[in-house]
Order: structure tokens, then sequence, then C-alpha cells
């Protein structure tokens, strides 16, 4: 449940602190006094879109904070493990700051969150509803998502938005075919010839390189040869050769190194040399040998490298991109083979048909269990409020064709009075009659709900006398196991709740304030009688307020001072 909120420089709220209790509660006040901006920042808390307008005057930002206890189910607890959220002692404070330049941030126990992952958060912690919510009903899209919540059928009516999607991309899909096989095959016969062309090259980048270093060898082997032998010559071949001289001088600074140790590294070094001028020559003789002259092996790779480089004009790209163009062709091909295999398309189509209609098939049974139970139960309320011998009935039209909503269309229809038909709900209800079923629809809706935390703002407007009374004990019966805060101009209502708080405005150095104020009982009396008689509380109204608060022995007792007298 929620156990406090905290507000600073929001609209007309300062600062303040407020700790919630189990059960009913009631919030009252006159109007205007701000009763509606506790709703509007617990909403900002639980991931709401706000902006600067929010920020009270003169004030750099507003901060807003809620702490609730963290709920049971482990779907929550799974999700603030993923996120690597901490939680301590099963609380959850959820905090939102939103300054002048209309920047907002959000945290969730300390740790930076998007305002996404608070509405994610928020569903699961509390459930507003607020002043418009019956006008909402109106709306086809709100009944069909209410029907699909209280069937349970939510993550199916997901399923079958998604099936839709996928039926209607392969109806596309098998349509464009059709459409355009001609066109598809005429391309497929010009891919066929490049496939043909690139696939007879039989080439790869590695060809490549080995193709240009072969063919600037073959046609410098004429002085490749010369070099190779001029240079194994002048080693060895000549007399005397460069070998011979090395090792002939090597010789003599080594008997000379008897008279200086130092002569003996120079005929190391020169030994060495003339090893390594060997090997060298060696080396130029074996070159020489298997240096490959043949004209026409030159003359066979200057035709590859002609058709290669011909083919790689044709298609604009560098003869070592070749190999790259013939993959890109392929996968190419069999994309529009694929588009054209009318065949497979048809099995495709149907079986993503299938898929549609077994979850739409199983929507539908959910929606009909549901509807029976919302008509049922609904006009078992509507007896209560006024409204003797009315009928709700949820009508499941059917929708042979599909949508991605599934078989059939949702309307609320409902019947004012005995032998009056089923009509839909906004060609039917008066104000005060929607008010009525829609607060109806909607407790029936937040009982069946898991949300432990439930809020309603005004929802009883167009209501009063022995109904609202009926409204009051229908809250106070869902406060009995759940945390209900109600905002309300209605002393029936406000009767009826296990605490209730009163909002009022006050000017203060200049600037109009909201104040909130707990109510022990003597303050509910008052309040009651406020709300009964206007701004004079008499001995009458004080005493109907003690009946209807359950408290008229203490008004006895303790009679007002000033009764009667403005307040």
């Amino acid at each position: 449940m929620l156990r406090s909120l905290q507000i600073r420089d929001f609209v007309i709220v300062d600062r303040l602190e407020l700790e919630f209790e189990a059960g009913f509660g009631a919030l009252t006040g006159e109007t205007g006094a701000g009763k509606s901006i506790l709703l509007d920042a617990l909403s900002l808390v639980l991931g709401a879109r706000g902006d600067a307008g929010m920020i009270r005057e003169a004030c750099e930002r507003a901060e807003l904070s809620a702490e609730f206890d963290l709920p049971a189910d482990a779907e929550t607890r799974e999700w603030l493990e993923q996120q690597q959220i901490d939680v301590e002692d099963g609380v959850l404070v959820l905090r939102r700051v939103i300054d002048r330049g209309g920047r907002s941030r959000a945290w969730v126990n300390g740790t930076s969150a998007t305002l996404a992952q608070l509405r994610l958060l928020g569903d699961g912690l509390a459930d507003i509803h607020g002043q418009h919510a019956h006008h909402a009903l109106l709306r086809g899209e709100t009944q069909r998502r209410m029907l699909d919540v209280l069937g349970g059928a939510e993550a199916t009516a997901h399923e079958v938005a998604a099936a839709w999607a996928a039926w209607q991309r392969a109806i596309e899909a098998l349509a464009r075919a059709e459409h355009d096989s001609a066109h598809i095959a005429r391309e497929r016969e010009l891919m066929g010839w490049r496939l043909e062309e690139l696939r007879g090259l039989a080439f790869d980048s590695a060809e490549w390189a080995s193709l240009e270093q072969d063919q600037s060898r073959l046609a410098h082997a004429a002085h490749l040869l010369e070099g190779a032998q001029q240079a194994r010559d002048a080693l060895t071949q000549v007399e005397p050769g460069l070998v011979d001289q090395l090792e002939r001088h090597a010789a003599r600074l080594s008997s000379l190194a008897e008279f200086d140790a130092e002569l003996g590294e120079y005929a190391e070094l020169l030994q060495t040399a003339a090893i390594q001028a060997s090997e060298a020559a060696l080396g130029l003789g074996r070159y020489a040998e298997r240096l490959d002259i043949d004209p026409g092996r030159l003359a066979a790779i200057d035709e590859r490298i002609a058709r290669i480089t011909g083919i790689a004009r044709k298609y604009r790209v560098e003869p070592d991109a070749l190999p790259e163009l013939l993959a890109a062709t392929e996968a190419e091909d069999q994309r529009l083979q694929a588009a054209t295999d009318l065949a497979a398309l048809r099995i495709e189509e149907q079986a993503q048909a299938g898929r549609f209609r077994e979850a739409a098939t199983r929507l539908s049974a959910a929606r009909r269990q549901a509807a029976a139970a919302l008509g049922r139960e609904v006009s078992e309320a509507m007896q209560s409020l006024a409204m003797g011998g009315g009928r709700f009935e949820v009508m499941l039209e059917p929708a042979p064709e599909g949508s991605a909503h599934g078989l059939e269309r949702v309307e609320f229809r409902v019947a004012g009075g005995v032998g009056q038909p089923l009509r839909p709900l906004g060609k039917v209800a008066s104000g005060g009659e929607l008010s009525r079923i829609g607060l109806a629809i909607q407790v029936i809706a937040s009982r069946d709900g898991g949300t432990p935390t439930l809020i309603f703002d005004e929802v009883d407007v167009g209501v009063g006398g022995r109904v609202a009374e009926i409204v009051g004990q229908m809250l106070g019966r869902l406060g009995a196991d759940r945390q209900v805060l109600c905002v309300t101009h209605l002393p029936q209502v406000a009767a009826q709740a296990d605490w209730q708080w009163t909002i009022s405005k006050e000017v203060h150095d200049g600037a109009t304030l909201s104040r909130v104020r707990e109510l022990d009982d003597e303050g509910r009396i008052d309040e009651i009688a406020r709300m009964l008689g206007g701004v004079l509380i008499t001995e009458t109204t004080r005493e109907h307020a003690c009946e209807m608060l359950g408290l008229r022995d203490r008004a006895l007792v303790n009679p007002p001072a000033g009764a009667g007298s403005p307040s």
C-alpha cells in the first residue's frame, strides 16, 4: 500500500508530508482547495508526464516522493532484480524532480529510472480512476480493454494483435508476388545471365593477387634473368671473383692478427661476408635456372587478367570485389525466388491465418466469460444505485473478417429500467446514470484486480442522497482488503471512510497555498457538517453529521461552542 507522500513546491503546495493508513480514506474540502493536486502529484511519481508549469510560482523545481510497501507478487520482485534496484525492508521509494527547464528526473530506491520504468512499476502499485473516467467508458477502445483486463486476457489480446500483423504481412507478400511475378521473372532472367557469367569466371580474390604477381615476373623475365646472372658472375665466375677476393683478404688479415689481435676481428667479418656472398651466388644460380620466360604462359595470364577486368568494368566494381558481387547476386536471386514462390507464400499466409484464428478464438472465449460476469454484477449494482429494473450487458458483435482486436466488437449496452431495450451506453445513460454505471464498473474492475492501492478522484459526481451512501458503502467494502483513497464532495461517501483528511487554501506572504489536515473524530463531525450545510454549521447539521458517522452521543455530550455561527 501507499505509506507516505512528500510534496515540495508543486502547484500551490509549498511543503507537505502525508502518512497514509490502510482501509478507506476520504479527502474532502472546498472546491478549488487543491484536493486533486495530491492525486496529480502521485500520478507524476507513478510516471505521468509533467512540465515546468507544475512548479510553484517563484520556485526552481518541484520535488515529489512516495513510499510504497513492496507488492507480494513475484513479477514485481523479478523486475526489480532485473533492473538491479535494491529493496530494503520491503519498501519502495519513488522520487521525481521537475525543473524550470522542463527536465525531469526519476529514481526508484535511489537508482535512476526512466518514466517508462516508473509507469511499469507504478501499474502494480496504484490504480488511479480520474474525474473523467466515466466519459472514457463511452469509447469502444476503453470498453474492449476493460473487458480484457477483467477476463485476464491482456496477454492474449497482445498475442492476437501480433498474429494479425503477421497475417497481414503474409497477405501483402502474396499479393505483391502475384502482382509482380512477371516483372520479377524478367529480373531473375537478367540476374541469371549475371550469375552464369560470374560463376563461369570461377574467380576468387586470392587469384587476383597471384595473377598480378605472375604477370609482373613474366613480363620482365629477360631483365630478371640478366640481372641475376650478372650478379652471380660477379661473385664467382670472373677472375678474380668477389668471393675469392674476400677469402684471400680474410686469410691475409688472419695471419697478421698474430701481431695485432684487432685485425682478427676484421678477418672474421671478411670471412663471414665471403660465406654470405657464396650463398647469394648459389641462390642466384638456382633462381636463374627456374625462372619461367615462357611467352605462352605470359599470354595466358594477360588473357585471364583482361577477362577479369572486363567483367569488373561491366559491373562497375574492382576486380577483387567480384566474389562479393557473386555472393550478393546469389542472395538476391534466392530472395526473388522466395518472393515469387506463390505456393510457399500461400502456405505461409494460411499458416499465419491459422495462428491468428487460434489466438482470437481463445480471446473470444475469455471475453464471453468476462462479459457474462460483468453484465451480471453491474446489473446487480444498478438495483442499489436507484436504477431498479435496469440491465447492463456486454455485447460481443461478431466480426468474422477479424481485426487486430479479435473476432468481435465489444460494446457496453444498458437498459435504464423495466421494459426498456438495451441500447449503447452513450445513447441511453444520462449524466447521473453514466456516473453510477461507470462507478459500478470501476469498483467491480478494481475489486477483481490485484493493485494494492485504489484511488478515486471525484468519481461520485452526479450522484447524491441514498445513492451516494451506497457508493460510499461500495468503496468501504473495497477498503476492507485494499487501500482506497477517494476525493469526494459528498458527505455520504466521506462518512463511510475509515479516516479522513481535509484540504484547504490559505494565503501566506501573498502566496496562495494548499494545506492538508488529518481529522480526528471532532474534526470529522465539523467537516461532514460543513459538507451537509455549507458555511453555517448548525446543531441540526452537526447532529446529522454525527448520525452519519455513528458518533451522535459525542455530539450531545460535547455540543460545539457557538453552534449556528459561521465556522
